[in-house]
């Protein structure tokens, strides 16, 4: 029964949990987005919960949730705790446990390096809280070992963690389907509660993550804003008073030009000894090279990247707990909300991608009373700079981008099919799209695929039932089917042992690639020389070695800068600074670039075509998605040959005015876009591509290529025609 949502929400949790609060935690009162999150989802409702890194979005929704199952008797596990990242599950069960505990409750860790003998206890003793990941919890749904029926037929909630990290990308849509799968096994809708870090638009994160109960169930963005001031905000008309640019947070920013990596260590090695640093990097080579040079420069240095063996990585996340006067260098892998403890400073080297990676990372500082949030921008190159500099420009203007799923995930459609097979032996040929409770798009939507997995053996059909066919058993059937349960792909690598030690994983190109001299690897910020290399089960040998190590990965993923970024680059090539700090030598670079580029590359009006000889360039600062819609779009300008970047498109070097304008016109200034032409290569990167016809494989990918709202925003602006006749 819901509670009266006059009363003081406070008094609606559990009596234990309250005196918890404050004799245990010492807390004299909960935060305004604490009590926010009482009533909502005591009463069961659907819930984003929004706020900044450490604003107490895990007490939020485990305070209520706990009192919910107190007071409702839940029995069995009742309440799934989902993260994107192992290392965020490590970090949170000890305290969701601990919290569990007071009611005599209990949760438990279940994903890929969990060992086996802890799995059979969760599978006997069923804890009242799992935290996982979604490929895990697919896992469980298809495993032979695991009677899902029994261990996830009670689940009432589902809390998922950094919500907007799935979101923006294919995990996204594989845990919706998941969770829709989930609901078949309770028999009854999984109240849905989604904890995020700042977003341009929460409503609609929010909605995406209802998925079939959008429309249905009630839900509402719990966040700060909202709670300080809802009436301001009604009367701003603002969606859930949250979608409208902000203020920036307050912050210690300084961008610095260094010019190179070693550079970057040299100052890092110097500056601020005695604190606990914490440096991004923007590859898994940044951090090993960065490492290497810190170590060599006597720095206690620990290292994060997804490379790394489980040993490796578990080693710096306990630095992160207890370790002073080092510096932690990771890629992302440390970005989401890992408690960081008495971190001193952030350090970014180069820029990250996006304003909310920034936000993510600047908010693992200022937790300490008395300390402020605080980043170092080191930027090794001057496009770098530019970058970071546009970056800032749009982190103070208070612009977040909006998280946006990638459209048109056929591929998962086809692996949710045989994973649904594989969890039922065998699904109707007719009402498959049912264990997806009609969510688009799994639902009748996607038959082409269905018929396709059936034509090509991936799928028997008999007597109107569906089961796993002799094409699934041989291209996904290994260690029953566990590369079923990952939407994304990675490229082959081959796992590094120093004797018994597994010290992570390398990219095979640096076993292959010729070189003089011994081979030598870099991985944990040390050299290793290879002794042995075991081929068919990709295993390689090494010892420590003094130097000369290499660092080397291939990337799956498609580069490029979103519009709005890009467009901010532009803004501060034509002379806006960010207001932050700026050292000399980072102002001195920018003013170098400015006379040097800026002229034939931008203009404040619009957009520039421009020669330089036999080079002809489209100015158009749009990102690298847009420039590539255009790219297409134009066929008979474009350079047939280029690879669209996120600043230009490289034109015909024969182009001349009339030819422009018969482009232009067209285009029908946008209204006939097409979309990027796909080398087929390219869909090797999308996971299950195999279990899809090359056509729609080719779709998928040419409609993640594309930007068609930049690319019409372009075309909308003047364009200035600086080309000369060849």
């Amino acid at each position: 029964m819901g509670g009266a949502r006059g009363e003081d929400p406070v008094d609606r949790l559990d009596p234990v949990v309250l005196h918890h609060v404050v004799n245990t935690l010492g807390w004299p009162d909960l935060r305004p987005l604490q009590r926010a999150a009482i009533h909502p989802l005591m009463d069961g409702e659907d819930a984003v919960i929004l706020a900044p890194t450490a604003g107490g979005k895990t007490e939020a929704a485990c305070l209520p949730i706990l009192s919910a199952m107190s007071e409702g008797g839940w029995s069995g596990t009742s309440v799934l705790y989902l993260c994107p990242l192992k290392a965020l599950l490590n970090n949170l069960v000890t305290r969701v446990d601990s919290y569990a505990q007071w009611l005599g409750r209990s949760a438990a860790l279940w994903h890929g390096d969990t060992k086996e003998s802890q799995r059979r206890h969760i599978r006997t003793e069923s804890p009242d809280i799992l935290l996982s990941t979604p490929e895990s919890l697919e896992a469980m749904l298809i495993g032979v070992k695991t009677d899902h029926a029994h261990v996830l037929g009670s689940v009432r909630a589902v809390v998922v963690d950094e919500v907007h990290a799935f979101a923006g990308d294919d995990r996204g849509w594989h845990l919706l389907a998941v969770l829709e799968r989930l609901e078949r096994v309770t028999g009854r809708p999984v109240q849905r509660i989604g904890l995020s870090a700042t977003v341009g638009n929460p409503q609609h994160l929010l909605t995406w993550l209802q998925g079939s109960g959008a429309g249905k169930r009630a839900g509402q963005v719990i966040a700060p804003d909202l709670v300080a001031a809802p009436a301001a905000a009604a009367e701003l008309g603002l969606e859930g008073g949250l979608d409208a640019p902000k203020a920036r947070p307050a912050g210690e920013v300084e961008l610095d030009y260094v010019g190179s990596l070693d550079n970057a260590a040299k100052l890092i090695a110097t500056l601020h000894r005695g604190e606990k640093r914490l440096v991004f990097c923007e590859s898994r080579r940044q951090v090993e090279e960065l490492g290497a040079a810190l170590r060599a420069r006597e720095v206690t240095v620990f290292l994060s990247h997804a490379s790394l063996s489980a040993g490796e990585r578990a080693r710096s996340e306990q630095a992160f707990a207890e370790a002073r006067d080092c510096v932690i260098i990771s890629t992302s892998t440390l970005e989401l909300g890992i408690d960081v403890g008495d971190l001193d400073r952030v350090i970014q080297i180069d820029s990250p991608r996006t304003v909310a990676s920034f936000l993510q990372r600047i908010g693992r500082t200022g937790r300490r009373p008395g300390s402020t949030r605080n980043c170092l921008l080191l930027a090794t190159g001057k496009d770098s700079l530019l970058q970071a500099a546009g970056l800032l420009l749009r982190w103070e203007q208070g612009w977040v981008e909006p998280v946006v799923a990638p459209p048109e995930p056929r591929h998962l459609v086809a692996q949710q099919l045989l994973a649904a097979t594989l969890q039922e032996h065998r699904i109707g040929d007719q009402t498959w799209s049912g264990l997806w409770n009609g969510l688009a798009p799994f639902d009748c939507s996607s038959a082409p695929i269905l018929r396709h997995l059936v034509d090509e053996g991936f799928l028997d059909q008999d007597g109107g039932m569906l089961f796993i066919g002799p094409e699934a058993e041989r291209r996904f059937g290994r260690r029953h089917f566990i590369e079923l349960t990952a939407s994304f792909t990675a490229p082959p690598q081959f796992t590094v042992l120093a004797g018994r030690t597994e010290i992570g994983q390398t990219d095979p190109s640096v076993l292959t690639a010729e070189r003089r001299g011994p081979r030598r690897l870099l991985l944990g910020g040390r050299s290793w020389q290879v002794t042995f290399v075991d081929w068919l089960r990709k295993r390689v040998f090494v010892e420590p070695a003094d130097g000369g190590g290499v660092a080397k990965w291939t990337s799956g993923s498609i580069a490029g800068l979103s519009y709005s970024l890009t467009r901010a680059m532009r803004d501060v090539l034509l002379g806006t600074d960010p207001s932050v700090s700026l050292t000399r030598r980072a102002e001195v670079c920018l003013t170098e670039w400015r006379a040097e580029s800026a002229p034939h590359t931008a203009h404040p009006g619009g957009t520039l075509v421009s020669r330089v000889e036999k080079d002809v360039r489209w100015w158009t600062w749009a990102g690298y998605r847009a420039n590539a819609t255009l790219a297409a779009t134009m066929p008979s300008i474009s350079d047939p040959v280029q690879r669209p970047t996120d600043c230009y498109v490289r034109l015909r070097e024969d182009l001349t005015p009339e030819m422009w304008r018969t482009a232009l016109e067209g285009a029908g200034g946008g209204a006939a876009l097409v979309l990027p032409d796909v080398d087929p290569r390219a869909v090797h990167g999308l996971k299950f591509s195999a279990a899809l016809p090359e056509r729609l494989a080719i779709a998928t990918v040419a409609a993640r290529l594309a930007d068609f709202d930049g690319a019409r925003a372009v075309l909308a602006d003047p364009v200035r025609f600086h080309v000369g006749q060849p």
